[in-house]
């Protein structure tokens, strides 16, 4: 009976009878609206019905689809797609699970536009809100099933076909993630089982991006373009705890399918990322990519340049944001790789040829890197760096070529990120820490290095790009033609060169008699100390480079160098000395270097920069016997005498250079050394001795014989209000004569000065060189000559007797 009354409509449940009337006699005529409506009001004035809708609707949809009636399965799509935008009744949830059979009803069958139909009412749903929670719904078909779109490839399909179904499998996934991501009840989207089925389904449609032309318009229902737009989605809605699990499957698909090499996509992947990733997570890519490269250290090095180019890519990214508090890490994982690379043996061509470029895009990655760090860090880089070269020993020859070619690497590593650094204080730039091991790698027996090193310095030296200009030896009429940039330095350069300078001259000295020099490295050393005369080039600074100039002059002609070496230098020494002279602007001084040079011109064109430093010459451009007459030289009297009478102090050019300064022994081991002590510092230690009629015994000055007590020392720590104003009224007179006084008296006083200790200390070297006489008339013994008494038979007084 019951199933006769459910056969006629007037017997229907009135929801029933509602659904019923929204599908047409001809599925043609689409949902009939007004009865749509009626279902709708029905369904918001009894939202409990809602469940019994959404079962009957899957009902009739199921019977529709095994009967291939297409045109009332979408009808039915319709409504129940109305009605959930519609609805927002705290029991929709179990119309959902109702609506989701249906979709799923329709992913399952074989129809490509029922799966594209179902594909976009789930999209729908996705972007609806929901009020109440569900605790168990799950959504593992429907990632499954979207993924599996995402790869549709059937070749009975046709492409315009293909491509819908991707892009819906595509615009699903999104779906899928957009409805679980922001809600903890839901399915943990972020599992390994689900993204090892999103993130490639993305990555394999994300590859047609790589053949679409850079000039062509973005269409939207391409799927390489969609794709990206959902990867891009899910990389900014990924957190600190969840971006590895994209990261991860990402870097497997691209060895699974071998995309390293090349790897514009893998550039493409990563640059997607990390302008998607939130900034503080930026990092976290970093550290990922740094662990691939790691477990990757057995692969062909053309693998792991791709990805140290990848890093490097994201680097520059990353720097944008945080780039996490490891970055010290980051640059030994980088080095340490640097240094495996090194240790590989191999003899084919192309995996040297591979290698060489993998230590390339090492020190590349590491200069990017550096690059977007503070100033502050990059030095701290340089030293870590500097760390890390090794010294080489006489042990092993085979390891020593190995240990050169990692030293080599690593200045080529600290020159990459001194490019970064811009100086502005050369006490920042060049801290002793850094200064001594850099100027130590200056003395390697490795030309190469050692050129490294002077480009180094040039880089850190140079505040006002002057290098490029000085990278070949000329000498030009008027230094105009160089159109350097010049600037008074800083008082804080100037007491940087009074501690330091000592260690450029002799390093640059030393430099110069490396026996296996070559062009290159002749004009690095130019370079570099025309840069030392540019950037602090004040006063005494200008004086010691002079200095350092003759004394390079004078080495050149005494040791015992090759012709060609021999004349490198002598023409190096005439191109500086043409832009000092210019410096100085001395027309006696700029006379005298003319002369020297036109002599040379005539006599021993050789020992200019044309000749000298042409890498074509033969051994016939070059004299058999080194002769330079004096006429060829230049002059340090007749400098000294110009210098002077423009009222330069020359006591310095008067001293030869020291080949070796104080504290440094002949291994050239660390040292700190201050060779700008002046004349008149010798002159101001002050000693007192006794009469002449004594033996000469050296007291301390203000030290007084009588007895130590406990008063006297009381006397002595108090402190005289009078004496105290006396001292003061006679410092401030001392300041306000030189302030304000004559330059003429000034320089008499203080040679009066100096007359009167060098006239001390003549008496009491003539005291000292004459025999002594005791009172009595006989000649003293001197102390070192009295006969030498038994321990055991000296008398102490009481007060050592313990």
């Amino acid at each position: 009976m019951a199933e006769l009354c459910g056969c006629c409509s007037a017997f229907k449940p009135r929801y029933k009878r509602l659904v019923d009337s929204i599908f047409p006699a001809d599925p043609q005529e689409g949902l009939v609206k007004s009865n749509m409506d009626k279902l709708t009001f029905f369904a918001m004035k009894s939202p409990e019905k809602l469940d019994r809708i959404g079962d009957y609707l899957a009902q009739r949809l199921s019977r529709d689809v095994s009967r291939q009636r297409n045109g009332y399965v979408r009808i039915a799509m319709e409504a129940m797609d109305n009605l959930l935008v519609t609805c927002h009744a705290p029991t929709l949830n179990l119309f959902v699970e109702s609506f989701l059979k249906m979709v799923q009803k329709l992913l399952e069958c074989n129809e490509p536009q029922l799966q594209v139909l179902a594909t976009s009412s789930f999209v729908m749903f996705s972007n609806k809100e929901e009020d109440t929670p569900s605790y168990h719904r799950r959504y593992d078909f429907f990632v499954s099933k979207f993924s599996a779109m995402c790869h549709n490839n059937h070749q009975d399909m046709e492409d315009q076909i293909k491509t819908r179904l991707r892009v819906a499998g595509l615009q699903g996934l999104q779906g899928v993630v957009r409805k679980t991501v922001l809600d903890d009840l839901q399915v943990n989207i972020w599992d390994k089982t689900h993204m090892d089925k999103i993130v490639p389904s993305l990555l394999f449609n994300l590859e047609g991006s790589m053949e679409r032309a850079a000039e062509s318009p973005r269409e939207e229902e391409r799927p390489c373009d969609v794709a990206e737009t959902v990867f891009r989605d899910l990389v900014c809605r990924a957190s600190y705890g969840t971006i590895n699990a994209i990261i991860r499957p990402v870097l497997m698909h691209l060895d699974n399918h071998q995309l390293w090499v090349p790897n514009h996509f893998a550039v493409h992947c990563f640059k997607i990322i990390m302008y998607s990733v939130q900034a503080q997570y930026g990092y976290v890519v970093v550290e990922m990519l740094m662990e691939h490269l790691d477990q990757n250290i057995k692969q062909d090095a053309q693998i792991k340049a791709s990805i140290v180019n990848v890093l490097a890519e994201t680097v520059l990214i990353a720097a944008g944001g945080s780039i996490g508090p490891t970055v010290l890490e980051v640059f030994n994982t980088l080095l340490r790789h640097l240094r495996l690379s090194l240790d590989s043996d191999t003899s084919d061509p192309q995996k040297k040829s591979d290698e060489k470029n993998f230590q390339e895009a090492v020190i590349n990655t590491i200069g990017e890197f550096a690059n977007h760090l503070p100033d502050y860090q990059k030095i701290q880089i340089l030293m870590f760096v500097m760390g890390k070269v090794p010294k080489v020993t006489d042990a092993d020859p085979s390891s020593n070529n190995k240990e050169v070619l990692l030293q080599t690497m690593l200045m080529k590593t600290i020159l990459k990120v001194a490019t970064k650094y811009k100086t502005v204080e050369m006490s920042s730039a060049f801290p002793s820490s850094f200064l001594e091991p850099l100027l130590k790698m200056s003395m390697v027996p490795d030309s190469g290095t050692r050129k490294i090193v002077q480009e180094i310095l040039q880089t850190l030296l140079d505040r006002h790009d002057n290098a490029a200009k000085l990278k070949t030896v000329r000498i030009p009429k008027d230094i105009v033609q160089l159109d350097l940039t010049m600037e008074e330095a800083p008082r804080q350069d100037f007491m940087f060169m009074k501690k330091n300078g000592s260690l450029f001259y002799w390093h640059l000295y030393e430099n110069m008699q490396q026996s296996n020099n070559k062009v290159d490295n002749y004009e690095a050393l130019y370079c570099t100390m025309v840069l030392l005369l540019l950037e602090m080039g004040g006063g005494e600074v200008r004086m010691e480079l002079l200095r350092l100039a003759l004394g390079i002059q004078k080495m050149a002609i005494k040791n015992s160098l090759p012709v060609t070496h021999q004349s490198a230098i002598l023409a190096l020494v005439s191109a500086y000395m043409n832009l000092i002279s210019q410096l100085y602007d001395i027309p006696l001084f700029c006379e005298h270097v003319d002369s020297v040079i036109a002599a040379r011109t005539k006599k021993a064109s050789h020992l200019l920069p044309d000749i000298a430093f042409n890498r074509h010459n033969t051994s016939r451009s070059y004299p058999k016997n080194m002769a330079v007459t004096d006429d060829l030289l230049f002059d340090v009297d007749v400098i000294t005498s110009a210098l002077e009478a423009r009222g330069h102090d020359t006591s310095r050019l008067s001293v030869p250079f020291v080949t070796r300064p104080s504290g440094l022994d002949a291994k050239s081991k660390p040292y700190t050394v201050d060779m700008n002590i002046s004349m008149s510092d010798i002159h101001s230690t002050i000693t007192d001795f006794e009469s002449a009629t004594t033996t000469p015994i050296l007291v301390r000055r203000g030290f007084s014989a009588e007895e130590i007590t406990f008063d006297s020392m009381k006397k002595i720590l108090e402190v005289n209000p009078k004496q105290r104003e006396e001292d003061e009224e006679n410092r401030r007179r001392i300041i306000d004569s030189f302030r304000n006084g004559p330059f003429e008296e000034i320089v008499a006083k203080n040679e009066q000065r100096a007359q009167q200790i060098q006239d001390k200390v003549d008496e009491i070297l003539a005291m000292i060189a004459q025999p002594q006489h005791s009172p009595g008339g006989s000649p003293r013994k001197p102390i070192i000559e009295e006969e030498s008494v038994p321990i055991y038979e000296i008398q102490f007084p009481e007060l050592f007797v313990y």
